[in-house]
C-alpha cells in the first residue's frame, strides 16, 4: 500500500477553524467549572500534488509546513504503523485520513482487515448540572433530564457521570452525598443501563471507597481517576472492589499521563483500562500503546471529551481492536462538516466504510 503513497507529494497545508455547540450547557466537574456551551477547535487539511486531500484536528505552525511540504506521503507515514517522521506528528490524524483516502481504505480496516461495523459508545456528558451554572443550579432533576434526553434523543445507553463534588465544590461529607444521591437517582430512572463514575483524582482514597460502597448495587461499570495515581492507593481500592464490587473496572490515564507509573499500576492489576487522549496522546501513539494494551491483558478507552470528532476517530480504534470495549461519546453539532454515515443507535456507534474516516469539509474559515 505505500507504493501508492510514494506517488503524492504535500502540496499544501493549510490550518482551518470552525465553532462546535453542545445541546446544552455542560457543567462543572470535580476540577473545572462550566464547560459551556460549545468553543471552537482547529483543524488541519492536507493537499498533495496529485490532487488528494485529507484532513482532521490538529495544527501546524509555520515551521512544521515547511517540514511536510514536498515530502512524499510514503516518507511521513506507513499504513500499518501509522506516523513514521517525527516531523509528521503535528498533522498525526489528518494523514490517516489522507492515506485512507488515497488507497481507498477507511482508518478501520488500514489497522485491521477484520474491523467491526459498528462499536459501543458511552454519553460522557453527564456533568453537574445540579450545581451548574453559579447562581441557577438545575439541581438533581436536571441531571435526570440530560439523563433522559441523551437516552431517548441520542440514542446513549451507557452514561458516564461526573462526581467528586466535595473536592472543590461542595464541603465534604455534603459533596459526597450529593455524588450518591445523583448515581441513586440515575440508577432508580434507568435500572437496566450501566454507569460510569468519574471523580477528576478529586476523591481520596477514604471518599473513593466509602462512595463506591454507597453505589455498589446501582452496577457501576468503571470509576475513572477515583484519586491521583498510586500503588498504595489503588492496591486499597482494588481490595475493596473485589469484595464489594467485583465487576467494576478501574479506568485511569486521562489527566497528567506518567506511564511508567501507569504501566506499573496495570502489571499489578490496580488499572483496568488505559484512557490517554485520543488528539492528545495521538492516534499513532494509540496504535503502538495497543500491543502493550495487549499484552498487558486490559482494556483501552480513548479519551474523547472536547469534541464529536475524537469520538469519531476513536471509533475505528475501537472497530480494529477488541481491546477497546467501548468509547467515550460527545454530543455536538460541527458547523462546516459532513459527519457522513457515522450513526448513533441504541448505544451502538456506526463506523463507515467510506474511506479515511469518511467525513468532509463542506466549509471551515482558515486560520
Amino acid at each position: 500500500m505505500s507504493i501508492e503513497l510514494s506517488y503524492h507529494k504535500i502540496a499544501q497545508v493549510i490550518n482551518r477553524r470552525t465553532r462546535f455547540s453542545y445541546p446544552r450547557l455542560m457543567g462543572k466537574n470535580s476540577r473545572l467549572p462550566e464547560h459551556g456551551y460549545g468553543g471552537e477547535i482547529n483543524l488541519v487539511e492536507l493537499v498533495t500534488d496529485q490532487g488528494a486531500t485529507g484532513w482532521a484536528l490538529g495544527h501546524c505552525d509555520e515551521r512544521q509546513k515547511e517540514n511536510l511540504i514536498g515530502k512524499k506521503v510514503s516518507d511521513l507515514f506507513d499504513p500499518s504503523v501509522g506516523v513514521i517522521s517525527h516531523v509528521a506528528f503535528c498533522a498525526d490524524l489528518a494523514l490517516h485520513d489522507l492515506a485512507g483516502k488515497i488507497l481507498g481504505v477507511p482508518v478501520k480496516k488500514m489497522i485491521s482487515e477484520s474491523a467491526l461495523a459498528e462499536v459501543d459508545c458511552y454519553d460522557g456528558a453527564i456533568y453537574m448540572n445540579d450545581i451548574s451554572p453559579d447562581g441557577y443550579p438545575g439541581g438533581i432533576e436536571r441531571i435526570i433530564e440530560d439523563c433522559r434526553y441523551d437516552y431517548y434523543e441520542l440514542g446513549f445507553r451507557k452514561f458516564k457521570i461526573k462526581v467528586g463534588r466535595g473536592g472543590k465544590w461542595m464541603e465534604c461529607e455534603e459533596g459526597l452525598k450529593r455524588d450518591i444521591e445523583v448515581v441513586r437517582a440515575i440508577h432508580k430512572e434507568f435500572p437496566d443501563v450501566p454507569l460510569l463514575v468519574d471523580a477528576n483524582d478529586m476523591f481520596t482514597v477514604d471518599t473513593a471507597i466509602r462512595f463506591m460502597d454507597a453505589v455498589a448495587d446501582c452496577g457501576i461499570y468503571w470509576i475513572e481517576e477515583p484519586f491521583p495515581e498510586s500503588i498504595e492507593g489503588f492496591t486499597v481500592l482494588r481490595e475493596f472492589l473485589s469484595k464489594k464490587s467485583p465487576t467494576t473496572l478501574i479506568a485511569d490515564g486521562e489527566a497528567a499521563v506518567c506511564l511508567p507509573l501507569l504501566i506499573a499500576l496495570a502489571e499489578r492489576g490496580l488499572i483496568d483500562v488505559f484512557l490517554m487522549d485520543t488528539e492528545g496522546y495521538g492516534f499513532t501513539n494509540w496504535r503502538v500503546m495497543m500491543k502493550n494494551v495487549a499484552a498487558l491483558g486490559i482494556k483501552a478507552s480513548p479519551h474523547n471529551w472536547g469534541c464529536k470528532l475524537k469520538t469519531l476517530y476513536s471509533s475505528h480504534l475501537a472497530a480494529a481492536f477488541s481491546e477497546i470495549p467501548t468509547i467515550e461519546g460527545v454530543p455536538d453539532i460541527t458547523e462546516g462538516i459532513d459527519f457522513g454515515d457515522y450513526r448513533m443507535t441504541n448505544g451502538m456507534m456506526t463506523v463507515p466504510d467510506k474511506p479515511g474516516f469518511g467525513m468532509e469539509i463542506f466549509w471551515t474559515r482558515r486560520s
